[in-house]
């Protein structure tokens, strides 16, 4: 418990342990979701009032043990966010309360902004109450020195509400009006513009950093969506401009296949033209290639087949296929079809559809596993017929045919006997 720690910290001497048991208390009245303590709460807070930051995790100064590093710098409004209550989230806001939180323009942040939390929880009245008062959705959580630390991106307001499947959060999100940067670039702007300096051209290059920015978000977001199976938050994405990767249209196809959706499945092949060549990576060939050959084993639909046909052959390319030479097995009979049904000799008795079918032991047994099983149940003194009940007599004989020739080259097969054989 925090206070425990407290209490046991030898940093801390009584004055600031006192102050921390008040904050401790402050935030403890906010997170039971009762407006009529806010008041109270705030003057608990500490000097900063409402928007003090909950310190939970070791500071530079190590003033305070680790209790909870997930919340750290966390402010009152950040909690009753997280807690959902509305009523409260409004009275901060009106009371003064930073809609960001802790974030401090041009500082570093590791903690999520209310927006954000509100997103991944798909709280749609909360996102609409603080976009109203200005969150801006394209802020992310690790950041130092304006570059990103995280290796898909910065998990901002669209991605948290993308990788969650809430639809509805990031249409909100989508139709917030975009924000204006300053002026000034940060330093991965400048790495991803190159080392020219910005003329003194500031409007078309603020709106041209704007829709680049949230372009970028937009594809962190489609990402995010794919990799979590929400196929329809991909496609709502996709059909606001945002280009494939190879990577996001796997995914998606991959799961409308699992989720036997044909619709999609003919949509996202439609769409793959539109990915760029540059994006054909090894994993077309390792998980691509053997997903649409499985989806085409499974499909019996035609348009499904005709698109999957139209891909195989834009991957192949304009190269000409090779001729295949057939290989010829010389036919070797195992015996003579002379004695194939031939009563003379035979000794064994097949009855099929109450006809008679005349057969010797010695070749069935080293050619057919089924037939050895079913001959050793009848020992050789027994002369009394095996009743066949599941196969029709014309079919029998075509699989006789078969084991006495050694092979089917020579078997005329009717079509409508191909199935039952």
């Amino acid at each position: 418990r925090i206070d425990d720690c407290f209490c046991a910290s030898r940093k801390l001497d009584a004055v600031a342990t006192e102050a921390k048991f008040k904050q401790d208390l402050g935030f403890r009245m906010l997170n039971c979701g009762r407006t009529d303590l806010v008041k109270q709460a705030i003057s608990l807070l500490g000097p900063d009032g409402i928007n003090s930051m909950s310190e939970q995790v070791v500071s530079t100064a190590h003033k305070y043990p680790s209790v909870h590093p997930e919340t750290r710098h966390w402010t009152a409004l950040t909690f009753a966010v997280l807690h959902g209550h509305i009523p409260v989230v409004q009275l901060l806001l009106d009371a003064g309360a930073k809609v960001e939180g802790s974030l401090e323009h041009g500082e570093e942040n590791y903690s999520e902004t209310p927006l954000q939390l509100a997103a991944a929880a798909g709280n749609f009245e909360l996102v609409s109450l603080l976009l109203e008062r200005g969150a801006d959705p394209m802020i992310g959580t690790m950041y130092r020195n304006g570059i990103s630390m995280t290796p898909q991106g910065d998990m901002n307001s669209f991605s948290q509400a993308a990788a969650h499947g809430h639809r509805n959060v990031f249409r909100k999100l989508l139709a917030q009006p975009e924000k204006e940067k300053s002026d000034i670039l940060s330093l991965e702007e400048i790495l991803a513009e190159g080392t020219d300096l910005p003329d003194s051209a500031a409007a078309p290059l603020c709106a041209s950093r704007n829709s680049k920015a949230k372009l970028k978000a937009l594809k962190e977001a489609m990402y995010h969506s794919a990799e979590h199976g929400y196929v329809d938050v991909t496609i709502d994405i996709r059909s606001i401009g945002v280009p494939w990767t190879l990577h996001t249209w796997l995914e998606s196809l991959r799961t409308s296949f699992q989720q036997h959706r044909r619709p999609l499945i003919q949509c996202l092949l439609k769409e793959f033209k539109s990915i760029q060549e540059e994006e054909y990576t090894e994993e077309l060939i390792t998980q691509g290639l053997p997903l649409m050959f499985e989806i085409l084993k499974a499909s019996k639909n035609e348009v499904i087949s005709q698109q999957l046909s139209v891909i195989f052959t834009h991957c192949y390319g304009p190269y000409p296929i090779p001729k295949l030479v057939e290989i010829k097995r010389k036919q070797t009979s195992r015996l003579d079809p002379h004695f194939l049904n031939n009563k003379e000799m035979s000794d064994v008795t097949f009855l099929v559809e109450g006809r008679p079918f005349y057969a010797h032991r010695v070749l069935l047994f080293t050619a057919s596993p089924r037939f050895k099983a079913l001959l050793s149940s009848k020992p050789s003194s027994d002369s009394t017929c095996i009743e066949i009940n599941y196969v029709k007599y014309p079919i029998f004989q075509l699989v006789m045919q078969y084991l006495y020739y050694g092979g089917a080259e020579s078997l005329l097969i009717k079509n409508n006997e191909i199935m039952e054989v």
